[in-house]
């Protein structure tokens, strides 16, 4: 069972209340009441129990594991939307059988998580893979300072890499912006040079952004989620100029597509809890 609403942007009550029809429906279907696993972006700090670092910055500051638990009438778990991606793949998708996975959403923002032997790898700060607020590595002096970021920082990988950033950059230099992603990548498909080499620059800063991860982290495989992942041909061109990049003499890390798409990290969220734990 799949149900998908929109998000209603900058309303948190609204959110609150979204989530809780969301799950009494689906268990009013199924006629039982089951454990809740929510995917969030952000995390929840560890020193104030309030969402921290929230690209939906209308979540920032605020309760949000209480005041769903509250609204759902039970406990819940919740984790970083990308952490929940890591353990989608890592357990049964694209990165299956690998010791060390490294999940990376590309999308509205950029997250990032890591799983090791099939556990998520957490931190006293709750930060694991935030890789999206790093800078853009080895920057050409026209990506320098860089777009100014939600968060306070110019030039965040978040920033070049999400969907709105690679709209920004494939919008510049037009009379009119694109409205979307979406909308820039179908002109670069009817053959848009200017949104072609702008997705030149995407592939190469994508590149750049996960040479950091694999001299750090070094994972067997690195999982793409996130709308920015369904661009034609974008996996295998990351994973070609990586070499550029990496300090490395070869590059065994494979750099795969999410293999549940747009439901890993909802599959994600439900494996917070132990399966023997479900009614």
């Amino acid at each position: 069972m799949r149900r998908r609403i929109p998000t209603p942007a900058g309303d948190y009550a609204a959110t609150i209340a979204a989530v809780a029809s969301l799950v009494a429906d689906t268990e009013r279907e199924i006629g039982a009441v089951c454990p809740v696993g929510i995917g969030a972006p952000g995390a929840i700090s560890p020193l104030t129990g309030l969402v921290k670092n929230a690209n939906s910055t209308v979540l920032i500051g605020r309760p949000l594991r209480d005041d769903l638990a509250r609204a759902l009438g039970r406990p819940i778990r919740i984790a970083n939307d990308a952490d929940c991606l890591g353990l989608s793949e890592a357990a049964d998708g694209a990165g299956a059988g690998a010791r060390i996975v490294f999940a990376a959403i590309l999308g509205t923002g950029v997250g990032g998580g890591i799983v090791v032997d099939g556990a998520l790898v957490t931190g006293p700060n709750a930060i694991g893979g935030e890789w999206g607020h790093n800078p853009l590595p080895w920057p050409s002096p026209s990506e320098l300072p860089g777009p100014r970021c939600y968060c306070g920082k110019s030039g965040c990988i978040e920033t070049w890499l999400s969907g709105p950033g690679f709209t920004r950059d494939a919008s510049s230099g037009r009379a009119e912006a694109y409205a979307d992603a979406k909308a820039a990548i179908a002109a670069a498909g009817a053959g848009d040079a200017h949104v072609v080499a702008a997705l030149d620059r995407y592939v190469d800063r994508l590149a750049r952004g996960l040479a950091t991860i694999v001299n750090v982290v070094d994972p067997h495989v690195v999982v793409v989620g996130g709308g920015m992942s369904n661009v034609p041909n974008l996996i295998e061109s990351v994973a070609s100029a990586l070499a550029n990049y990496a300090f490395s003499d070869a590059i065994a890390t494979r750099i795969m597509r999410a293999a549940h798409g747009d439901s890993s990290g909802v599959r994600g969220a439900a494996r917070l809890w132990p399966f023997d734990c479900a009614r």
